[in-house]
């Protein structure tokens, strides 16, 4: 991946040396990455390589240690003076999550909210959307994946299946410029795994820039424009999808792909 910080270009992610640490805990190591607008990046990798928090960083809910991180051009969390970098306020932060999706492990639907009112409820409250238009375009994206007919019912009506794809209608009701997702089908029995990628391959279809951290190492090779193997917080080995998976270059690459694909 291409280091150097471009232009502010819609969909455009841009990461330079970043680095977050818990407490006296370093989980991103100067990670230096920039994903093109448009394209699917998959971050593979062991159970705490940090993948997770560098999703909730791009996305603004964890503020970086140092480096650069700016998504469509505009540093996140963060604003840039003549004497340096100074933290936004909780209002603006959370306006510059508007533009960037996150789709979690666990679904988060709110329990006591219909399929239809999780999807409506942030565009009604954030983008200040007339209930009418909030609804219409519930209705299109709940219908996108393929989850319209259950638009009353209440999570707990719902398989994981199903609670996942209307969390994905959520994200994409705010029609984010990114859309990150976070291990999408981790907490899914295996025969619901299915359904929900075969909506981020349809999603991915769409020109959508995406970066997903997934555990389906094949699906990675199916829908993946590049591939970033993160271990212990570092970026070991990044490139195409068929170099990456098909062809690693790095011995912890191959060891990690060994093991998971045996």
């Amino acid at each position: 991946m291409n280091a150097s910080v471009q232009t502010g270009e819609k969909g455009l992610v841009e990461m330079v040396s970043v680095t977050k640490s818990f407490h006296e805990k370093i989980v991103l190591r100067e990670i230096s990455a920039t994903v093109a607008p448009g394209t699917v990046t998959a971050l593979i990798g062991p159970s705490g390589s940090g993948k997770s928090t560098l999703l909730r960083c791009i996305n603004g809910l964890e503020p970086i240690d140092s480096g650069v991180l700016r998504v469509n051009g505009e540093h996140i969390g963060v604003v840039e003076r003549a004497d340096g970098f100074y933290s936004l306020n909780r209002k603006k932060c959370a306006l510059q999550r508007v533009s960037v999706g996150l789709v979690f492990q666990h679904f988060n639907l709110f329990r006591n909210f219909t399929a239809m009112e999780n999807v409506t409820i942030a565009p009604m409250q954030v983008l200040k959307r007339s209930k009418a238009e909030a609804t219409e375009t519930a209705r299109k994206y709940l219908d996108r994946v393929g989850m319209l007919n259950w638009a009353e019912h209440y999570p707990s009506q719902l398989s994981g299946g199903q609670q996942q794809r209307v969390a994905i209608a959520r994200c994409l009701a705010m029609e984010p410029d990114v859309l990150l997702f976070d291990e999408p089908t981790s907490a899914l029995d295996p025969e619901l795994v299915g359904e929900v990628l075969d909506v981020i391959r349809l999603i991915s279809a769409s020109g959508k820039t995406m970066v997903l951290s997934t555990h389906e190492i094949g699906f990675a090779r199916q829908i993946a424009d590049q591939v970033v193997f993160l271990d212990e917080g570092k970026v070991c080995e990044t490139g195409s999808a068929e170099k990456v998976l098909d062809h690693p270059a790095e011995l912890r690459t191959q060891k990690f792909l060994e093991r998971v694909l045996a």
